[in-house]
């Protein structure tokens, strides 16, 4: 079992990233995952710093935890090629800590740059093999050129690589997803605690760890912590269809403008009760994922450090399946 925090850039500036994911180095964390946006789903989230350039600061602030991307879509917004540089690069920087999270993407980060987002998931998922291929493909040396149905790369060469090359969790929704993080990746990463994604990837040949994100709210009570999921984090209880397919903050502020504070309690741990926090890990762990990132959405991320360190660290890495 392995145990990691989720910096939350779209609440907090890149400074605020940097000093949070020091402290989660000093409380015990495995690994800090980052996602990989250009909005934050509502506006009163208020940030969405450039992803890689925080990563590389805190590589060399830290000297012992894992980063993660949770997750990059190396699609549309980015070229594989540069995805592929870019994860090479900082695997070097952070002597190989380094572990490259990606995914088919969402409309609100994808769409600003023109061209358009797929609104096909089968095209999607066309995309995100081509670009594994060619990722793969420049991570054996030397020149490579790709002819796809749908990207292309033409005489192509990432001169600095790493001798360990980053793994690639794949992030997956469904069976269709899973297979492809068993066919072209190193490990799944998932959202819910759904042991179907986890099975169809074992089925398909997937060894790899599995990655899952454990929705939480900290606080002294269960009120304060629940009214902060409301205020900032409830698109989350939307679902994946919903969260892949709205273009900006405002549609997600206009999806969720119905949702209550009982919604967030249904699917939130929150408040001061540790046994809520590890009756939620325990889904995930009984579901099959093995590497759990506690996703806060509670006001005070120093208050659920101490927490987790306190409370929660030996429970959650005691936890095994039921």
């Amino acid at each position: 079992m392995q145990v990691g925090y989720k910096l939350a850039t779209e609440s907090f500036g890149p400074g605020e990233l940097i000093r949070q994911a020091v402290r989660a180095e000093q409380a015990g964390f495995d690994f800090v995952e980052m996602s990989d946006h250009f909005h934050p789903w509502l506006d009163n989230q208020g940030h969405s710093p450039f992803t890689w350039t925080v990563l590389g600061a805190i590589a060399v602030k830290t000297e012992r935890i894992g980063l993660v991307t949770g997750v990059t879509c190396p699609t549309v917004r980015y070229h594989p090629a540069i995805i592929a540089q870019a994860a090479a690069t900082l695997a070097l920087v952070c002597d190989g800590r380094f572990t490259l999270g990606v995914g088919s993407g969402e409309r609100l980060n994808e769409h600003v740059i023109g061209p358009g987002f797929p609104g096909s998931v089968r095209v999607r998922h066309e995309m995100l093999r081509e670009a594994l291929e060619i990722i793969r493909s420049l991570w054996r040396g030397g020149y490579r050129s790709y002819e796809g149905k749908h990207l292309r790369l033409e005489d192509a060469r990432v001169f600095d690589l790493p001798e360990q090359l980053p793994l690639i969790p794949v992030a997956a929704g469904g069976a269709a997803a899973a297979r492809i993080a068993a066919e072209l990746g190193d490990g799944l990463f998932a959202t819910e605690p759904k042991s179907e994604l986890v099975r169809h990837y074992r089925e398909a040949g997937g060894s790899g760890p599995c990655y899952a994100e454990v929705p939480m709210a900290w606080a002294d009570d269960e009120h304060t912590a629940a009214k902060a999921v409301l205020e900032t984090s409830r698109w989350a209880v939307t679902g994946w269809k919903v969260m892949s397919e709205l273009p900006n903050p405002a549609n997600f502020d206009a999806a969720t403008a119905t949702v209550r504070e009982e919604d967030i309690l249904e699917q939130f741990a929150c408040g001061p009760d540790p046994a809520r926090y590890v009756e939620a890990a325990q889904g995930y762990v009984d579901a099959g994922f093995d590497h759990l990132v506690m996703q806060n959405a509670g006001p005070d991320p120093d208050g659920f450090i101490d927490f987790y360190q306190r409370e929660l660290d030996h429970r959650i890495r005691a936890l095994e399946p039921s």
